[in-house]
């Protein structure tokens, strides 16, 4: 065998089993997002998030969550949370904004993001987490899982931690439209059509059932939603009567079907825009 297939040869081993990824400099950054093959944690240099007091509407699931993280920054107990309910009602920005507002008082306080496509890497990811000296929180957004999917399988990693254990600094903090992480009529289907109804879905469902914490979110009603904006407003000095902005915030839910935070942001965003004022 000659020299250039020994080499091929040994390329195509390390590609089958790469080398592990090296220790992360977790001071580079405050938020990080897992990238596997290879495996790494890029960080993010500047997070999208809003400030935790311009989220209107959301005050105990924000009182909870706050609890909650501060709890575990500071070395205590702390669940892992599922944050369900309405589109747009600011899952995800609530668990961004949370980690931003606990920053100053505990900034060994990471975030690591993983994708939900990534989960049947988290076991490694969890392997660069563990023992350092960091405390993380493990954020998968939009959770949800298919009929045929099998990525669950590995978010059990996480929640039950197999025969090690969950890291006792990683907790998982998950966003999903959907309260047991799959379809209603899926579930439904499912148990009509199983040899064995009661077992068909009960290792997805019970899934859900392994978060500590379930914070409901709901469709907002007009005040919110009005009260949203005007919160935005303020904040950014984006001038406008109230008059005004009621009509055109209503004018805009209406075009767009719907009224959620998502849909406040996006009026403020054209209302910034039009009123010449820079929104970073």
């Amino acid at each position: 065998m000659t020299k250039k297939q020994l080499m091929r040869i040994a390329d195509a081993l390390e590609r089958i089993s790469p080398m592990p990824a090296p220790a992360p400099d977790f001071a580079a950054a405050t938020a990080f997002v897992w990238q596997p093959d290879p495996d790494r944690l890029v960080p993010v240099a500047r997070v999208n998030r809003v400030d935790v007091r311009l989220l209107i509407g959301v005050d105990r699931s924000r009182d909870t969550l706050m609890a909650n993280t501060a709890q575990f920054a500071a070395g205590l107990p702390a669940n892992n949370a599922l944050l369900w309910g309405a589109r747009g009602m600011g899952k995800s920005s609530l668990v961004k904004a949370i980690h931003g507002a606990l920053q100053a008082d505990y900034p060994a306080l990471k975030i690591v993001e993983v994708q939900r496509e990534d989960l049947p890497s988290i076991g490694r990811c969890l392997a660069l987490l563990r023992g350092a000296q960091e405390r993380f929180i493990l954020f998968c957004d939009d959770l949800s899982f298919g009929h045929d999917d099998a990525h669950y399988k590995s978010l059990k990693a996480v929640l039950d931690g197999g025969i090690e254990g969950r890291p006792d600094n990683v907790v998982l903090y998950a966003t999903s439209n959907r309260r047991h992480l799959m379809l209603r009529d899926m579930i439904e289907n499912e148990r009509s059509t199983a040899i064995s109804p009661s077992e068909a879905v009960e290792e997805k469902v019970s899934l859900s059932d392994r978060f500590g914490l379930w914070l409901g979110f709901h469709p907002c009603d007009q005040d919110e939603y009005l009260a949203m904006i005007r919160g935005y407003c303020d904040a950014y000095d984006v001038a406008i009567d109230d008059a005004t902005l009621r009509a055109e915030a209503i004018e805009w839910q209406a075009t767009r079907g719907s009224r959620s935070g998502r849909v406040a942001w996006q009026y403020f965003i054209d209302l910034a825009g039009r009123k010449g004022v820079c929104v970073t």
